[in-house]
C-alpha cells in the first residue's frame, strides 16, 4: 500500500537505483575495447537471473511458469533486448550524460503508445509537452543534415523500442506477474544470446579495419575475461539491486513522486563523463535536457490531475 510517509524512502531507492545504471554504463564505456557487447550481455543476465532465482527461492514468491501472452512475450523481450543493444552501443562514442538525456525521451513514446495501444486519453497539453520533449532531442542532437552522424539517434531508437517494450509490459500485466515475465525475460535474452554466440561468439565477422564500436559488436567472446569478468560480475549484481530498488520504490511510495527522481541519472551520468572521460556538456546539450526534463515532468503532473499513470508507472530505466 502506497503511503505519502513512505515518498522519502522511495526516492532514497530511486536514486541508488539510479546510481548504479550510472556506474555501470560508465564501466560499459570503460571496459568496451577489451570485451564484446554480447558477452556483457550474458554475463549480465546469467548473474541477474541466478540473483531472482535465489530471490525468489528465499522469498517463496509464486511463480507461474505459463504465461497467458506468448506472442507479446517475445516481441516484448525482443523490443528490450534490442533497446539496450542499441543504448550500449552508444555509450561507446557518446558522452554518458548526452547518450541518457536522448534516452529519456522514451516517456514521450510511451505516451504516444498508450494513446493508441491502450486506448489512454491525451489531451492537447501532454501533446504540447510530448512535442516540447522531442525539440529537445532536436536540440541535444544538434543535427547538421549535411553531414549528420546518423548513429547519434541510436539512444532515440533505444527509447522508441524500450517505451513499446513497456506498453507491452503494462497491457500484459493484468495476467502476468512480474516474476512471471522477469521469468521469461531472462529465458528468452539468454536463448538469444546462446544463438548469437553460436553465430558469431567466436568473431568470425570481426575485421581488422573495424572501428572501435564495430569491434565491439563484433569481437570474439571472453578474449579478455581474466581482466572483464569482475565488471561484468558487477553489471549483474548492479541490475539486480537496481531493480529490486526500483520495483520496491514504486511500491511503497507514489509512484508519481518517486518517477520524478529518476532523471537524477543525467546529472548522476555527468560525473563519471567528467572525471573519466572529460566530457563537459555543451550550453547547447544543457539547454536541451533542460526541455526534456521539463517535459517529461510536465507529463507526470499531467497524468497525476487526469489519474492516469501510464509513463508515471513504466521506469524509465530497468
Amino acid at each position: 500500500m502506497q503511503t505519502t510517509n513512505n515518498n522519502p524512502r522511495g526516492i532514497v531507492l530511486i536514486i541508488i537505483a539510479m546510481s548504479l545504471f550510472a556506474m555501470q554504463d560508465a564501466l560499459i564505456k570503460f571496459i568496451f575495447e577489451r570485451s564484446a557487447l554480447y558477452e556483457i550481455f550474458f554475463g549480465r543476465y546469467v548473474v541477474a537471473a541466478f540473483l531472482l532465482l535465489c530471490f525468489i527461492k528465499i522469498t517463496k514468491k509464486k511463480v507461474l511458469l505459463k504465461t497467458n501472452y506468448p506472442l507479446l512475450t517475445i516481441v516484448r523481450v525482443v523490443l528490450h533486448f534490442l533497446a539496450f543493444s542499441a543504448f550500449f552501443i552508444s555509450l561507446t562514442y557518446m558522452p554518458l550524460a548526452t547518450a541518457n538525456a536522448l534516452f529519456f525521451s522514451s516517456p514521450f513514446f510511451v505516451s504516444i503508445f498508450a494513446k493508441f495501444f491502450l486506448k489512454e486519453f491525451i489531451g492537447i497539453r501532454r501533446w504540447s509537452a510530448i512535442i516540447f520533449g522531442f525539440m529537445g532531442v532536436y536540440i541535444v542532437l544538434n543535427p547538421n543534415f549535411t553531414n549528420f552522424e546518423y548513429k547519434n539517434l541510436l539512444p532515440v531508437l533505444s527509447a522508441f523500442f524500450y517505451a513499446a517494450s513497456m506498453v507491452i509490459t503494462k497491457y500484459t500485466s493484468d495476467k502476468d506477474n512480474i516474476y512471471t515475465q522477469l521469468f521469461y525475460f531472462y529465458l528468452i535474452s539468454i536463448s538469444i544470446l546462446v544463438v548469437i554466440f553460436l553465430l558469431m561468439g567466436s568473431g568470425q565477422f570481426n575485421k581488422p579495419n573495424f572501428d572501435p564500436t564495430m569491434q565491439f559488436i563484433f569481437r570474439e567472446w571472453f578474449i579478455d575475461f581474466n581482466y572483464t569478468w569482475k565488471f561484468i560480475l558487477f553489471f549483474g549484481v548492479a541490475a539486480s539491486v537496481a531493480f529490486v530498488s526500483i520495483f520496491s520504490a514504486y511500491i511503497i511510495a507514489s509512484p508519481s513522486v518517486v518517477s520524478l527522481f529518476e532523471y537524477s541519472l543525467i546529472i548522476m551520468s555527468m560525473i563519471p563523463g567528467y572525471f573519466l572521460f572529460n566530457e563537459i556538456p555543451t550550453s547547447r546539450t544543457l539547454l536541451g535536457v533542460s526541455f526534456i526534463i521539463s517535459a517529461g515532468l510536465y507529463i507526470y503532473l499531467r497524468e497525476k490531475i487526469r489519474d492516469q499513470y501510464i509513463a508515471t508507472e513504466t521506469p524509465v530505466r530497468r
